[in-house]
């Protein structure tokens, strides 16, 4: 079995379940870089979460539209771009506007990455290739 896809696709598991858990513990360092308050910083909880419930039942009509592997390798992209947004964020609305992002490369890296897996593996090695993908997953939050 190539292990390479498998592995690809557990790290940007692993970011994704890492970003969606670190936060909570991070917002109130988050809070005083931003000269607001942590309850306030909720709005980008509630952003990142609102953006996964839109983009992920779109992510299996995007991937069979123009390609998984192509929508996985843009997820990763806008996944990046919203981090690095969030890390230059100097107020709340820039910080929730980056966490939005985020949730967009979030809400397509998880079932298309699957998708990916599941359409370059033989089916006799799924079971060993899903379980390359989920074990990090795990170990992450």
């Amino acid at each position: 079995m190539n292990r390479t896809i498998p592995l690809i696709l557990a790290v940007a598991l692993f970011m994704e379940n890492m970003d969606s858990t670190v936060i909570a513990t991070s917002l109130p360092a988050i809070a005083v870089d931003i000269h607001t308050s942590p309850i306030a910083l909720k709005l980008a909880l509630t952003a990142y979460l609102v953006s996964l419930a839109i983009f992920i039942p779109i992510s299996g009509w995007m991937a069979d539209r123009f390609g998984a592997k192509t929508v996985f390798r843009a997820a990763i992209g806008v996944f990046i771009a919203g981090s690095v947004a969030c890390a230059f964020s100097n107020s709340l609305p820039a910080f929730v506007v980056s966490r939005f992002l985020q949730g967009i490369g979030g809400a397509m890296m998880t079932p298309v990455g699957r998708l990916v897996l599941v359409r370059a593996t033989p089916k006799s090695e799924l079971v060993a290739a899903m379980s390359w993908l989920t074990v990090p997953a795990l170990v992450g939050p």
